[in-house]
């Protein structure tokens, strides 16, 4: 099961925070995705029809944090990942690492002849 939250913003928004494992064989690891949508169905939503489909949210263990927020509300697509800490948390450790759009995770590698 994959660590994530939500927070309901004031305008009645969510913006859902999702640490998964990897989809891309050329990046091992998990990666921290962060949707923003009218509700909380949708946002996961979103995520399944672009391939991820087993991704589910259960709990509010590790919402979004301010910084993540901001960083998904000013994208225009308001689908957003970045590499997930190893610990699976998040703190001053962290080395900060920018944000990228969610068509740079799922794009396929070229095939090197």
């Amino acid at each position: 099961m994959a660590a994530g939250g939500f927070c309901k913003l004031p305008n009645g928004t969510v913006v859902v925070a999702l640490n998964l494992p990897s989809p891309a064989t050329h990046a091992p690891g998990s990666v921290r995705v962060l949707v923003h949508a009218q509700n909380r169905a949708r946002a996961l939503t979103r995520l399944r029809n672009l391939g991820l489909r087993a991704v589910y949210l259960r709990g509010n263990a590790a919402p979004p944090t301010p910084d993540e927020i901001t960083a998904v509300l000013h994208h225009p697509d308001g689908l957003i990942w970045r590499t997930a800490p190893a610990g699976g948390g998040t703190g001053p450790d962290l080395v900060q690492e920018l944000w990228h759009p969610i068509r740079a995770l799922l794009r396929r590698p070229t095939a090197r002849t």
